[in-house]
């Protein structure tokens, strides 16, 4: 069996379960992808999943249903997806290790 491209942590499928009982009842889990922009050149992006796409990559754990855009597994392999609230702010945190840079803010990386 291969390494799964995305592992969760216990905070991130809590928050996905939280976020998927106040989505449409359509939505069958989250995708996650890669899109150029940001100060780094790529950033992460995150939306409901309505439909498996052909060649997408599903990845239930703990719990909830992550798919994976095609285009992004290669950006994403080994990455961890965890989930941190702070005092003012709260944000999925994506601990990839094909990144060789990323920008101040967090919000874009480089591979």
């Amino acid at each position: 069996m291969r390494e799964q491209i995305i592992k969760l942590s216990d905070n991130a499928a809590e928050r996905i379960k939280k976020i998927m009982s106040q989505a449409e009842k359509t939505a069958i889990g989250v995708r996650i992808g890669v899109k150029s922009g940001g100060c780094a050149g790529m950033s992460y992006i995150m939306e409901y999943a309505k439909e498996i796409k052909p060649n997408e990559e599903v990845i239930e754990d703990k719990g909830v249903k992550v798919l994976v855009d095609p285009s992004a597994i290669i950006y994403l392999l080994g990455t961890e997806m965890d989930y941190k609230q702070e005092k003012f702010s709260s944000q999925f945190v994506f601990k990839n290790p094909n990144e060789t840079e990323r920008c101040g803010c967090g919000e874009s990386f480089k591979i």
